[in-house]
């Protein structure tokens, strides 16, 4: 685009859509929005989402088809990247509107469905398959037979106010952003509100912050505006470390000036003029778009030097972690930010008291952030009623793991876990029955079946011993052993403990090795090791103790959750891991026996010869068998019959 059409646009969208409060314009004004938004086209607009996500699915491809079918069909269209509406499972995702008709999505479009479905739609008719659903635009004509997207179990019980524009808009437009009400709580903000009345306002909302502890955002920045300081600090935290949560990363590649515009606004209300967003280098995508957006933003005025001629001045900047997760805990992070290893530091005081070099510093993550602008646009009212009475508003949640759809929700506070999974995720893929739902990253609790009707609530999960945490959401069918996955978690908050207090960095290594004794089968075995792995799991409840009670950080305290919350839930399976030496979900591969069915078995000889402990007897052309007492489960000759003739058990 020219620089003076951009310089023109520019001047339009501040003057005419951000300052205009009601939304209410002239007919022209109304006209060249409607254009802005692509209500009004001319000719067909493609959309793919092409989010990490998406081109994880094959999106680059599918977008190299779709530009070579424009070109060789010599077709006009404009192509739009998005960001993923959630629905990651679908992916890739393809939106195409026609003018004057609703905008059509289409599900796990790969290259090679391409042409078939642009064929169609640009002729008016729809293919068969692969169709998703239609948006519903008002003045626009609907599809016949075609269901809104709204009305499909993935979406129909969400409540998107922190997604509404997810898949929707380009993350690369702050055009897209602004002509749907973007910047407009900002420029209320700085020019209605001294900061004091923004702390109220988000105090009153009832806003709790999204990061896991739900410690009340209006509360934490009450204190960091009362506290006296020459600089001041708002970060960001976007490192989102847990295995199994990918929001922050979502949110950020779908609508980061949602993001970019709640630092703002937060900033304003602590009195700060320097905003940092931390973000974990493996985040490449992330980090590409938040740079042009932050540029973007500061080239329109949204922040930078006298924001909309208030006199409030704000640098926003992007600091890159290593990926380590301790530094997901906020003084950590911050010991990071100053150059320092990622340590935790004590507590009191608080950051919000003392923290980025010593300069009083709020850190929220991203979802906590991307809540703010809604609540100024709307008041508190609009999002307390929402929600459940200690617990308001909305929670994303990635859902991974054994669920027929996979991908990232908003849904309201007190929605249950089981109407997540049955409704919205599909329930457990290939049939299988659940075992249990793995809630709150690595330091987080297995629930079982039993418990998913509880609400989602920080109170009701607390009194089940629950830590809502980030929101990751790993759903476990039966074939899941859950003494590996407690070995699996606790070996990685071993790893990523930082070492510095001794019942973290000395206990999470001596409950690993009294797991791994339990899921392993040494080759040579005495009397007494049986009794040695039953005392093992008495002394991990023990362990468990001491570490929650004495660990420096939330990390510490928390490691034990995914062992004590197995214990209680599958006490059977560590018992049958102990006294049978047997694991029935065979997922502990050296406590597997395997056995030949010699009605398959046609005496080909290959295991035998792939055996490394000479474990498999038996003659060329005649059914062979497995010692058990010399097999070590190494499944090698599993992987070797062609017949399908060797089990376990």
């Amino acid at each position: 685009m020219p620089t003076q059409a951009i310089t023109d646009n520019r001047a339009f969208l501040v003057e005419k859509v951000i300052k205009n409060y009601s939304g209410i314009f002239d007919a022209s004004t109304t006209e060249r929005v409607a254009v802005i938004r692509r209500d009004k086209i001319s000719r067909p607009v493609i959309y793919l989402g092409t989010g990490t996500s998406g081109s994880i699915s094959g999106a680059k491809a599918t977008l190299g088809k779709i530009n070579s079918y424009l070109s060789e069909a010599r077709f006009s269209a404009d192509i739009i990247e998005v960001g993923c509406t959630g629905f990651c499972s679908a992916e890739p995702l393809l939106d195409i509107q026609l003018p004057g008709k609703t905008r059509l999505s289409f599900r796990n479009v790969t290259e090679d469905k391409v042409e078939d479905i642009l064929n169609s739609v640009f002729h008016h008719t729809l293919p068969d398959d692969h169709i998703l659903g239609q948006y519903k635009q008002d003045g626009l004509e609907e599809w016949p037979n075609i269901p809104m997207l709204e009305q499909i179990s993935w979406f129909s019980l969400q409540r998107r106010h922190i997604l509404k524009n997810a898949g929707i808009i380009s993350p690369a437009s702050i055009e897209d952003y602004i002509v749907r009400g973007g910047y407009k709580s900002l420029y209320k903000t700085v020019l209605n509100y001294p900061a004091d009345k923004i702390c109220e306002i988000i105090e009153q909302s009832e806003l709790r912050g999204r990061g896991g502890g739900g410690y009340p955002t209006g509360k934490k920045w009450k204190v960091a505006l009362d506290t006296a300081g020459d600089q001041k600090f708002m970060i960001c935290n976007a490192d989102e470390s847990d295995p199994g949560a990918f929001m922050d990363r979502a949110v950020i590649e779908s609508d980061p000036h949602r993001v970019i515009e709640g630092i703002a606004i937060a900033a304003y209300a602590i009195g700060a003029s320097q905003a940092i967003i931390y973000v974990r280098t493996d985040y490449e995508n992330s980090l590409k778009i938040l740079e042009q957006a932050i540029g973007q933003a500061k080239d329109y005025g949204m922040i930078g030097e006298d924001i909309f001629g208030s006199g409030f001045n704000l640098s926003v900047s992007i600091r890159q972690g290593a990926g380590a997760f301790v530094c997901g805990e906020e003084t950590a992070l911050l010991s990071s930010l100053e150059g320092q290893r990622g340590l935790p530091r004590s507590k009191p005081p608080f950051p919000a008291e003392k923290g980025l070099w010593e300069h009083p510093t709020v850190i929220n993550n991203v979802e906590t952030l991307a809540n703010v602008p809604g609540i100024l646009e709307n008041g508190p009212g609009w999002f307390k009623a929402v929600g459940t009475k200690y617990s308001k508003g909305t929670k994303l949640f990635s859902i991974a793991g054994k669920s027929v759809y996979t991908g990232f929700i908003e849904v309201p506070m007190g929605l249950t876990f089981s109407t997540i999974i049955s409704q919205i995720a599909g329930g457990v893929k290939d049939g299988r029955a659940l075992k249990a739902v793995q809630l709150g990253g690595p330091s987080g609790v297995c629930i079982p079946p039993a418990d998913l009707e509880t609400p989602l609530d920080y109170e009701a999960l607390s009194d089940k011993g629950v830590n809502l945490g980030l929101g990751g959401l790993i759903i476990l069918d039966d074939k899941t052993c859950m003494v590996n996955l407690a070995r699996y978690f606790i070996e990685f908050l071993q790893n990523e403990s930082c070492g510095k207090c001794i019942p973290c960095r000395e206990g999470t290594s001596k409950m690993l090795d009294i797991l791994e004794g339990i899921t392993k089968r040494p080759k040579e075995e005495s009397t007494h090791e049986t009794l040695e792995r039953f005392k093992g799991v008495v002394q991990l409840e023990n362990l468990a103790s001491v570490i929650r009670d004495t660990s420096l950080c939330g990390l510490g305290r928390n490691a034990p959750n995914p062992v004590l919350s197995s214990l209680k839930w599958f006490r059977e399976e560590f018992e049958e891991h102990i006294f049978d030496r047997k694991c029935s979900a065979g997922v502990c591969h050296d406590l597997r026996s395997f056995y030949i069915d010699v009605d398959l078995c046609n005496g080909c000889n290959i295991c035998q010869k792939k055996c490394p402990e000479n474990a498999i007897v038996g003659s060329l052309k005649m059914p062979h068998f497995i010692i058990e007492s010399k097999c070590t489960g190494c499944a090698i000759c599993f992987d070797a019959c062609k017949f399908s003739a060797i089990f376990f058990k």
